[in-house]
């Protein structure tokens, strides 16, 4: 059996904090895993910048409010669906995406936790260090086949781990510092790779 792990933002969703961005003005919030590969990092300086602006877990959640899938992803997911079985491994939050799930479908999700507090996110956990590899790791032990797909620095090691690693629509950076992976930039030529991949790993 093969099973299909997705990143969640970017690939099949907008992301939640250019939005946020977009919402309140503050261009510090537009940076994501595609610019650093630090998430901690990443996270400090996004709790900070909550924190400054007096941004609440409501701001966040009326940004995912107004948001729809990407153009293909449902389509996409339609098509997989009766082929393999897909799990969502995020390194976004289940109180901010647990709504766009039912546009998806309502696929099996895996991501993080925030602290929150009166309103304001004083904190976050995860659910593992390096979780999307571990997630797959422990797929393969339960002798799945692993066709994965994301597009930035945090989905590396998932990428590395699978049987079959796709990187889509990534930054050009992504592209020349990781040039072993297949590149696609269309939901419809992803469903091709994809189903293409799992050909290959079933004749072994």
């Amino acid at each position: 059996m093969n099973l299909v792990c997705l990143d969640l933002e970017s690939v099949l969703v907008p992301e939640i904090w250019i939005g946020l961005a977009e919402r309140t003005g503050i261009d510090a919030l537009r940076l994501t895993t595609r610019d650093n590969p630090d998430y901690h990092a990443l996270m400090r300086g996004r709790m900070r910048l909550l924190d400054d602006h007096g941004l609440t877990i409501s701001d966040l959640r009326m940004v995912v409010a107004e948001m729809v899938p990407l153009d293909g992803a449902v389509s996409f997911l339609e098509r997989l669906r009766p082929q393999f079985q897909i799990v969502i491994l995020s390194d976004a939050f289940y109180e901010l995406v647990t709504p766009l799930m039912g546009f998806l479908g309502w696929p099996t999700l895996f991501c993080h936790r925030l602290e929150i507090e009166q309103g304001r996110i004083i904190g976050y956990r995860l659910r593992q260090e390096d979780s999307k590899r571990r997630a797959v790791s422990a797929f393969q032990g339960l002798n799945f086949k692993v066709i994965a797909a994301g597009d930035s620095h945090n989905d590396i090691s998932m990428l590395t781990q699978a049987d079959v690693g796709i990187l889509f629509r990534p930054p050009d950076t992504m592209i020349s510092d990781h040039p072993g992976f297949e590149v696609v930039n269309d939901h419809a030529v992803l469903g091709d790779a994809i189903e293409a991949a799992a050909k290959r790993l079933n004749k072994f």
